[in-house]
């Protein structure tokens, strides 16, 4: 699936625990306003998506403001992170 059809429909509010796709999690991304997003478990063996869980420990620890993983960063550096990781 396309990373952006997959994001797309990440973001939709339609039964949001049941778009989760096997060997994917749940992200919510941003400072003020949290965008969710869907991405593959694989991200997770990435130096820079590894930075940004690093930066998410340094800010909330173990407590996440949105009740799953939060990452302090812009949508846009976001997006073009797993854009980049998308094509690899």
């Amino acid at each position: 699936m396309a990373i952006h059809k997959m994001l797309r429909r990440s973001l939709s509010g339609e039964r949001r625990s049941a778009e989760v796709p096997k060997g994917h999690f749940v992200v919510y991304v941003g400072y003020n306003e949290m965008k969710r997003f869907v991405v593959p478990v694989s991200y997770l063996n990435n130096p820079s998506f590894q930075e940004l869980l690093y930066q998410a420990e340094e800010e909330y620890g173990f407590h996440h403001p949105m009740g799953g993983l939060t990452i302090p960063c812009s949508q846009d550096l976001f997006v073009d992170l797993i854009s980049g990781l998308s094509r690899t």
